[in-house]
Order: C-alpha cells, then structure tokens, then sequence
C-alpha cells in the first residue's frame, strides 16, 4: 500500500535550452512536463542550483512527487540528481528516471528496475553519483539511427514530422506508466507498458 508521506523523485533526463527542446534525446523532459501538467505544478529552481522542480501529490492523498529537471547537460546529469535525491531523503528505490533508448524502436517503452548503463551518458552520470544502478527507468523508445549516422548525431536530432504526429501519444503513455509504477508497482506496470 502506497503511503501519502512517501517522495518519490521522478526526473526526466535532457538537455536544457531552446536549441535542444525538440531532440530525441530529451524525451525525459517532455515526459516530465506532461506529469506536471496533471499534478498541476510548474517548474522552479531549486535551492539546490542545478535543477528545477515541481512538487505536487498524484491524486487526492497520494504520493508526493517531485519531478526534477537537470539544468546540466547529458553527461553530468548525475550531480543535480544525487543533490535532489539527498535534499529530499530518496532512496534509489523510490527514484525513476525517464530516458531515450535507442535499442527500443520508436512508439514502444520499457519499465525496468536497474540495470546496466547501456552507452546512455545521462544514465552512467547517475550511476556513478549514486553509486549504484538500483534505481527504476522508464525506458522510451527512439529506435537506431537511419543508415550510417551517427548515434550522437542521431540523439541530437528532431524528430521526423511523421513521428511528431505519434510523439504526443507516446509521452501521455510514459507519463501513465510512470503514475502506475508509482501505484500499481514494477510487476503490473511492466505487464500493461512493456510493449
């Protein structure tokens, strides 16, 4: 039974500034702005200095969550979230991290408790400021590149228009995903999104 006293710490993992808004590798944010929207919060810096935040509860008595935004790049995403993590006393338990995969195609998701890095910049950063991996992600699909580009080219890239199209459906499902982890739990979460 979830209690109403518990924080969990939900942050989305981008790239902050205009230049980078619409890049597949900033889907944690998106996702993140869509939880915001429904708890009915927006975004202020937090004391700590490299992250915005919203707190809010999901649902009447629910859980209290914070959605944190990293205001660093990629790679250094790691300090901003072990600063949250410690300010609000969560534990890696209680942390899900929202994130690009490329090795899911594009329009699918995965929720997964640990786990290695997998070649995720914003992924190892976390990893090695917490010192473990043990923390929950909601793994969003962006598929390979397209022929021989470049997977750091292809992460800092738009998406296509056809893509645009499907893009809001599939952060409005990571956003579900990410409220029934918190509610339903990891094994119920993974049998309803684990496309």
């Amino acid at each position: 039974m979830v209690t109403s006293d518990e924080v969990w710490l939900i942050v989305g993992l981008g790239n902050p500034g205009p230049a980078y808004a619409g890049h597949r590798h900033n889907i944690g944010y998106l996702v993140n702005d869509e939880l915001a929207k429904r708890i009915g919060g927006s975004y202020r810096s937090h004391k700590t200095g490299r992250a915005d935040v919203v707190e809010g509860r999901l649902g009447m008595g629910g859980p209290r969550l914070v959605l944190g935004r990293p205001r660093t790049y990629m790679n250094e995403t790691g300090g901003p979230v072990k600063a949250l993590a410690t300010f609000y006393k969560v534990q890696p338990d209680r942390l899900v991290v929202i994130h690009d995969e490329l090795d899911i195609p594009f329009d699918t998701m995965r929720v997964k408790l640990g786990g290695g890095d997998n070649g995720h910049n914003g992924l190892k950063s976390i990893r090695g400021s917490l010192g473990t991996g043990d923390f929950y992600r909601v793994r969003v699909g962006i598929g390979r590149p397209p022929g021989r580009q470049d997977v750091a080219d292809f992460v800092l890239t738009n998406y296509s228009a056809t893509e645009r199209k499907v893009l809001p459906f599939q952060v409005d499902t990571a956003a579900d995903a990410v409220e029934s982890l918190i509610t339903e739990g990891l094994e119920k979460t993974q049998s309803r999104f684990n496309s």
